[in-house]
């Protein structure tokens, strides 16, 4: 059972997930809306689509720091608040939902990779750890961002199994890696037909 405290704290998380920065960040730079162009995702990786390499790191930092700082908040008020840890799980849960469903931006929101990763940093900086190497290791072998990501979200209830064990924080890297999976459904479908972009090196 949640207590009072979880459900507020969930709630305060999912209004700070739904701070969308690349839309954010493109408005206060003069860029075009991220949903306009590219394939419309507000996301760090559609940014970069508009030529500005600055706006696009913005977008990460934003989108990766707002998933961050929902999980520590909760955790540092955890004891003097009452919130639980279930509660902590639900606001990681939550932060991510604000992302993938923003109410400041029409419900209209991103994949949730740079928020996944974020929240999972804060629940265990061990998890964080293992799903960012992956990453790396996938986009350098490939250069293809969303097989990078979603060899990284299969491998995120894995890392949590071995390092916290079954519980809440498991759960949450569980639910969140299945929606990232559904929310990469067209991604997925263009990998496996051989026509998915990718980034050239240079």
């Amino acid at each position: 059972m949640f207590t009072l405290a979880d459900i507020i704290a969930a709630t305060g998380a999912y209004l700070i997930g739904s701070l969308s920065f690349a839309v954010i960040v493109s408005r206060a730079v003069g860029l075009p809306d991220p949903h306009s162009y590219g394939s419309g995702n507000p996301g760090a990786t559609n940014v970069l689509r508009s030529g500005s390499k600055k706006a696009a790191l913005l977008t990460l930092l934003g989108d990766t720091l707002k998933g961050v700082i929902a999980v520590l908040l909760a955790k540092l008020f955890a004891a003097p608040l009452g919130i639980t840890e279930a509660g902590v799980a639900l606001v990681a849960i939550t932060v991510f939902l604000g992302h993938l469903w923003p109410v400041f931006f029409g419900f209209k929101g991103g994949k949730g990779v740079a928020t996944a990763a974020g929240v999972l940093w804060a629940l265990d900086w061990r998890i964080g750890l293992g799903l960012t190497l992956i990453w790396a290791l996938m986009f350098a072998a490939t250069r293809v961002s969303s097989l990078a990501a979603l060899t990284g979200s299969a491998c995120a209830p894995i890392l949590a199994y071995f390092f916290v064990g079954i519980g809440p924080f498991f759960y949450a890297a569980l639910l969140m890696a299945a929606l990232l999976f559904w929310r990469h459904e067209k991604n997925i479908a263009r990998l496996l037909s051989g026509e998915e972009g990718n980034f050239k090196k240079r």
